[in-house]
């Protein structure tokens, strides 16, 4: 804690954490710092008035009716964690350790922000009737009747979320057209000579998927192309990315990234300011297995990162535990059940594990030998063998690893 917040501190009064967002990782964090022995109080406060639940079955179970929504199996009175919902925050005065809320301020000794990310609006579309997204509890049970009335739906952007609603569409019966500015689907993610395979998973789910294809316009009923092509929709849905929810913190002088949004998190995901944190959607962290900054919008850094704030904090140790994962995510879609661990570049070279025509196969970046990522199609042991690889830093011996029979791990040299 700083002298400041030291000075600040009643004596009397109960050191407070104050975490920002009742997400997995607020959430998260919240129960990682009772694991670790915090003492004091501990306030979660989330914007939105439901019980903190989980997203990933948002696009899956709730949009299917199979789930009515994935609240959080945790017993917050008994961890002695208060939750404040429905009560957005608004401000961080780091000088005075203060939040201000909707509810007016609230003193902490340490702040965790873990406000998540926003998705993006295509412009002109906001508040226009049939107009959806898909983020919170919300998005799902107002898209699940779309759904189940088995409507024509756009979808605008074939990332993973485009593709995970796509997914959950033709399931419930509904026509499906998707999108995509670029010329391929997960243009942002993966390279072209993958990305390619995937385009015909959407044909032989019944889905169409135009690429290339700009939008000029949305209207009630119908999306228009740059190319002057008309889809007529009962629904559309926006899934064109997200960005780190950070407007809020604007004069707050915690460092926020011109380009991206994120809080600018140190190797330990301390902010710019002190005494407070940053971790999950928000943040960025540099990282030095992969020597550059990583901004990760996925399930599992919302999990791991929270334990390293906790720790940090319930220690009160001056150096801190360093965070460097190896990033992880998963996504099912039509019909796949899609990994991917590490992080690659341009410039590191690529090897096929498998036929990219069947149904299973993996690929390897490799960097000086080194393998630093895979992405792991219907192949989860390839997938577990290289997460542990890719965290102890392994070469690799490149044939051996480029044999579909040969376990991964015994390609290591």
């Amino acid at each position: 804690m700083s002298e400041q917040s030291k000075s600040s501190q009643a004596p009397d009064r109960t050191p407070r954490v104050v975490i920002i967002g009742a997400g997995i990782a607020g959430v998260q964090t919240a129960v990682a710092l009772r694991e670790q022995g915090w003492r004091g109080a501990i306030t979660l406060l989330g914007d939105e008035p439901h019980q903190p639940y989980d997203r990933p079955p948002l696009s899956k179970a709730v949009l299917l009716g199979k789930a009515e929504g994935s609240t959080f199996d945790i017993d917050f009175a008994g961890l002695d964690i208060e939750l404040r919902l429905g009560h957005p925050v608004t401000a961080l005065l780091p000088d005075a350790h203060l939040v201000e809320t909707s509810d007016g301020p609230l003193p902490y000794d340490y702040a965790v922000l873990a406000t998540g990310a926003e998705p993006i609006v295509l412009p002109g579309s906001e508040g226009m009737p049939g107009v959806h997204l898909l983020r919170t509890l919300d998005d799902a049970e107002r898209l699940r009747p779309v759904l189940a009335a088995q409507h024509e739906i756009v979808v605008v952007g074939a990332g993973w979320i485009g593709a995970e609603f796509a997914t959950a569409a033709r399931e419930a019966g509904c026509a499906v057209t998707v999108v995509e500015a670029a010329d391929r689907p997960l243009a942002g993610a993966l390279p072209a000579e993958v990305a390619a395979h995937m385009t015909g998973w959407y044909t032989d789910a019944g889905a169409e998927l135009r690429t290339g294809a700009r939008v000029a316009s949305v209207t009630a009923g119908a999306v228009t192309l740059a190319d002057g092509v008309t889809l007529p929709a009962d629904a559309v849905v926006i899934g064109i990315g997200a960005r780190p929810a950070t407007a809020w913190l604007a004069g707050s002088g915690v460092e926020v990234s011109p380009q991206d949004g994120s809080v600018l998190a140190d190797e330990r995901l301390r902010t710019s300011v002190p005494d407070v944190y940053a971790v999950g959607d928000c943040a960025s962290f540099p990282s030095a297995r992969y020597g550059t900054r990583l901004l990760i919008h996925h399930w599992d850094n919302a999990l791991q990162g929270p334990r390293t704030v906790a720790e940090n904090i319930a220690r009160g140790d001056a150096e801190g535990l360093v965070y460097d994962p190896v990033p992880y995510f998963w996504s099912e879609q039509f019909g796949r059940f899609v990994q991917y661990a590490g992080h690659h570049g341009d410039a590191d070279e690529l090897v096929w594990r498998g036929d990219p025509a069947g149904a299973a196969w993996s690929v390897i970046w490799l960097r000086e030998g080194r393998l630093v990522a895979l992405l792991a199609v219907g192949r989860p042991r390839d997938l577990a063998q290289g997460r542990k690889l890719i965290e102890r830093g392994v070469v690799l011996d490149r044939e051996r690893a480029a044999n579909a029979s040969v376990p991964l791990k015994a390609a290591a040299v």
